[in-house]
């Protein structure tokens, strides 16, 4: 819990910069691309738990869960301020943006397979669903693409960054596919 709550700081801290901004607006559209960065940060730092204790013999499989409902809250937070605070829930400019825009698509989707992943993180669950939560599990590979393609069409022009972290997001995916490392005797 101390954990979560630790990496809710920069919510808590963006949140306070666009109330005391003078341009709420551009403080806004900062913090919400700010916000998407963090969740796919986090995405990103889910899906190495396993291989460094698959490769790097780093086990840190405790904080799997939490970085994945870190990665989800980052997600609701960009998705909310998006919806709530920019497009004022106006419907004909949701729509418009949908219509024009394919990042929102590919956000959408990616924030669905999120949403379901993080309903289904609890115990109970995992209990309940027994095999088929681990499968179900699989799909965060899909949203990571997802969360890929969204931030790489974010921006008007290309930008390095999206592309670095699409390429990490493509190295995280086919580490994941390395055969394990033998052990020696």
């Amino acid at each position: 819990m101390l954990f979560y709550a630790l990496f809710m700081v920069p919510v808590c801290a963006g949140l306070l910069e666009v109330w005391h901004s003078p341009d709420h607006t551009q403080a806004i559209v900062e913090q919400q691309h700010q916000f998407g960065l963090y969740a796919f940060r986090f995405l990103l730092c889910c899906l190495l738990v396993s291989p460094l204790r698959r490769f790097a013999r780093v086990d840190i499989m405790v904080y799997r869960r939490p970085l994945g409902l870190l990665a989800f809250t980052y997600a609701c937070v960009h998705a909310v301020l998006y919806l709530v605070w920019i497009t004022h829930l106006d419907t004909e400019r949701l729509r418009h943006d949908f219509m024009t825009h394919p990042l929102f698509v590919f956000g959408a989707l990616a924030f669905l397979l999120l949403s379901v992943l993080a309903a289904t993180s609890t115990r109970g669950a995992i209990r309940h669903m027994g095999r088929r939560w681990a499968r179900l599990h699989r799909l965060v590979y899909v949203a990571a693409v997802l969360v890929s393609v969204h931030f790489c069409l974010a921006f008007r022009t290309w930008h390095i960054e999206a592309f670095v972290y699409a390429a990490l997001t493509v190295v995280v995916l086919a580490v994941r596919w390395l055969p394990p490392k033998r052990r020696e005797r």
